[in-house]
């Protein structure tokens, strides 16, 4: 679509060519006598651009500009004039013009300065885009999506970030609940408004409704004052409620209340206060199960229930652990001023290969023991932790060795016993030799045989 221009110019022979010049260029005119025409059309019609002489027989072109700023605040204006003043030139830009030509001009002048002016709004356009990219993508960079349930999960999430959508997040511990609800609310309308998140597991029962709905003074013994709850508090925001099947059952109907009508009443009154409050859900536990057991209400988790977002276990997107174990190892190198830190085949095969009940947390967790233990410049196995040793690199290294032709599962298995005695000992090799039962010019001979070096046993 072509660019439209608004010309305000009451010159007959100026306006016609003016029109002319920029219409064979390509722009879309909209050429009037007088600034009341002008201004008519402009508050009917989008610009992006405003060409205005500066004395017009109803109105002057600086109260043109101010006016056209408050109809279209990014439109650009241009003034001409056949009267130019210093004055009068720097006052129109510090309102807000885009530039200040004299008559008389060529046309290679005015198309120059046109032409100038569209390229610094794609450039502004293209800013604020960059912007706003930067900033989703900083925000969704947090998560690792190389597998297809990750990516299907931001996908919805961008989708519904900016919306009022009630969202209900379901996963296993540790899998991102609270990540994704940080996406939805900093990728939204209200990321500048409050923000809080409410843990329905960590406060009592018997001072739940006084959180979230506040009271009145005298309500109850230590009322001594009113209190407005968090849906007040949080008006034209955010509140996340974490573990929500925990929400005591007498106070599912109240918050299912907030959710249909948008209003609270205070312990103690009885008239509603109105709220805008956009509700994320999130919850480890199967409320299904809980709505047959009777502990959860089948109508709340219906309207909770609008959009759901399941996080899947880290076993069930394991295309993205070894980016994770990337992002973490390095995150963990800079905290610990460690230098690179390499992590041998053998010790990278346990950790892609072991279940992780614990999901991304356990292995955020793992990772950073590893490099907080590492003693040279590899991630021994040693570092890692018992779970994953006695039960995954053992697993993984039976597999191995029972693959191997009796000759060669005799060197692997020669080559670990040393590489563990060297590791034992610091790299001391009269030491790690004397370990083995063995003289130093055979050690030093099975290391050359073997294939043994530094990078073997870190030390």
């Amino acid at each position: 679509m072509s660019p439209k221009i608004l010309l305000i110019e009451d010159e007959p022979s100026m306006r016609l060519g003016v029109s002319h010049t920029l219409s064979n260029a390509g722009y879309e005119m909209d050429a009037h006598e007088n600034a009341t025409s002008g201004l008519k059309s402009l508050r009917s019609n989008p610009f992006d651009l405003i060409i205005t002489d500066l004395r017009l027989p109803d109105i002057n072109g600086m109260d043109v500009l101010t006016m056209a700023k408050e109809l279209q605040p990014d439109v650009g204006v241009i003034i001409i004039t056949a009267h130019p003043q210093v004055d009068s030139a720097v006052s129109a830009i510090k309102q807000g013009a885009y530039d200040y030509i004299s008559k008389p001009f060529s046309n290679d002048e005015l198309l120059m300065v046109v032409s100038r002016f569209f390229r610094f709004k794609e450039l502004k356009q293209e800013n604020v885009r960059l912007k706003k990219t930067i900033q989703d993508k900083s925000m969704l960079d947090k998560f690792i999506c190389e597998s297809p349930a990750m990516k299907k999960v931001m996908d919805l999430v961008a989708a519904i970030a900016d919306t009022d959508v009630p969202v209900r997040i379901h996963g296993e511990s540790g899998t991102g609940k609270e990540l994704v609800t940080n996406a939805l609310f900093s990728l939204s309308a209200r990321k500048n408004k409050p923000f809080l998140k409410i843990n329905c597991a960590a406060i009592p029962e018997n001072l739940m409704e006084s959180e979230l709905f506040g009271h009145e003074r005298g309500a109850f013994t230590g009322a001594v004052q009113a209190q407005k709850g968090k849906f007040e508090v949080a008006n034209g925001g955010t509140i996340f409620f974490d573990e929500i099947g925990d929400l005591p059952l007498s106070l599912q109907p109240k918050l299912l209340r907030v959710l249909e009508d948008q209003s609270v009443i205070r312990i103690g009154s009885a008239n509603p206060i109105h709220v805008d409050v956009r509700m994320i859900f999130a919850t480890g536990k199967d409320l299904k199960k809980m709505i047959a057991d009777g502990t959860f209400r089948e109508d709340l988790f219906y309207r909770i229930n609008v959009v759901p977002v399941t996080l899947p276990p880290l076993r069930e997107r394991s295309e993205d652990i070894p980016a994770l174990i990337s992002y973490f190892q390095s995150q963990y190198e800079h905290k610990y001023k460690k230098p690179e830190i390499k992590i041998p085949t053998h010790v990278y095969r346990c950790l892609l290969k072991y279940d992780y009940p614990g999901n991304v947390r356990e292995l955020r967790n793992i990772v950073e023991r590893a490099v907080l233990l590492s003693t040279g410049e590899n991630i021994h196995e040693e570092a890692l932790p018992a779970a994953i040793r006695e039960s995954t690199c053992k697993a993984l290294k039976a597999m191995e060795e029972e693959k191997l032709p009796l000759e060669e599962g005799i060197k692997t298995y020669e080559k670990q016993r040393i590489v563990k005695a060297l590791v034992e000992t610091n790299g001391r090799k009269i030491k790690a030799a004397e370990q083995l039962g063995i003289s130093r010019k055979v050690l030093w001979k099975k290391m050359k045989d073997l294939d043994i070096d530094q990078t073997d046993y870190g030390c």
